[in-house]
């Protein structure tokens, strides 16, 4: 498991980071969401101690990772703009990875090098972004490590990539427990691969959790009555969100979804319809609720 507690992190004068605290289960994949400036990849830089915090401690499997080379074997960070040898080729890239990552499987890189239709004597500087990330991705797959840090890792990539990389995230999540932190501002690429979530703003971790639970607790719930409603009238529900036009409301709201409906059935309306509501949804609404988003 990894525990990261109450670490802090300066860069210069600006605290990018400030008493964040965050556990990673073994096997479990957590989708670290924020806006691009939030502090996402200083917090990754952290855990796998290319950046030392300030204060706080980040331990994996009860070991502190700060200077600990035999941990870091099984600790990987793939940043949203990967370090190559200038003129390298991705032959070249895999002799130098396998120096640091003595469990290199050779087997599982002629895999996904045949799977995405790279050439390993084809010099990396000519590639295009998407395939420069496919290169990296091949490593972390034939490295597979204990932890896998990606930092926005589906960028450049098209859909049949995406596809073929979750497929292949999966597939190390079940046969070696890996444990993944996935960065990302695009909500929609994280949600059929993440069970866990944490969002990153103004240098907190803001709120995290299980998705699935989540979801279970916020809910869209469409209502419509004869007369007209005002918000005050439904204070007795927990409203994230509220919307309405005319006699139609529209309303995010936390809590048991049987008791919730309970309460509005006895205001006698015309129609209620309980709507999905997706994570990108819940990370909007739970800034909107602690004032991160504010009109300028």
């Amino acid at each position: 498991m990894l525990k990261v507690e109450n670490i802090s992190k300066k860069l210069g004068n600006k605290m990018v980071l400030e008493n964040c605290s965050l556990n990673v289960k073994d096997g479990s994949v957590v989708g670290l969401i924020g806006p691009n400036g939030a502090g996402k990849s200083t917090l990754l830089r952290c855990i796998c101690d290319v950046y030392q915090s300030d204060s706080g401690s980040i331990t994996f499997n009860g070991e502190t990772i700060h200077e600990n080379e035999y941990l870091k074997q099984n600790i990987l960070y793939l940043s949203d703009d990967p370090y190559y040898m200038y003129n390298a080729t991705i032959k070249e890239m895999k002799e130098f990875y396998q120096i640091f990552y003595p469990q290199f499987d050779e087997e599982v890189y002629r895999k996904y090098l045949k799977a995405f239709k790279l050439d390993e004597n084809k010099n990396m500087n000519n590639f295009s972004k998407g395939m420069k990330r496919q290169s990296f991705i091949l490593m972390a797959l034939a490295i597979s490590p204990k932890l896998l840090l990606l930092d926005e890792s589906f960028d450049g990539l098209d859909p049949m990539m995406r596809l073929l990389f979750k497929r292949a995230i999966n597939e190390c999540i079940e046969t070696k427990e890996m444990s993944i932190i996935i960065s990302s501002h695009n909500l929609r690429e994280l949600e059929d691969i993440c069970d866990h979530f944490a969002i990153l703003e103004n240098a907190h971790i803001e709120t995290s959790g299980d998705i699935d639970d989540t979801k279970e607790s916020i809910h869209k719930i469409q209502v419509a009555f004869k007369e007209e409603k005002q918000r005050s009238d439904f204070e007795e529900l927990d409203i994230m969100h509220y919307t309405q036009q005319g006699r139609i409301i529209t309303m995010v709201i936390k809590g048991d979804i049987e008791e919730n409906k309970k309460k509005l059935n006895d205001m006698n309306p015309l129609i209620m319809d309980i709507l999905p509501v997706n994570l990108e949804e819940i990370f909007i609404y739970e800034m909107e609720r602690k004032g991160v988003f504010t009109n300028e």
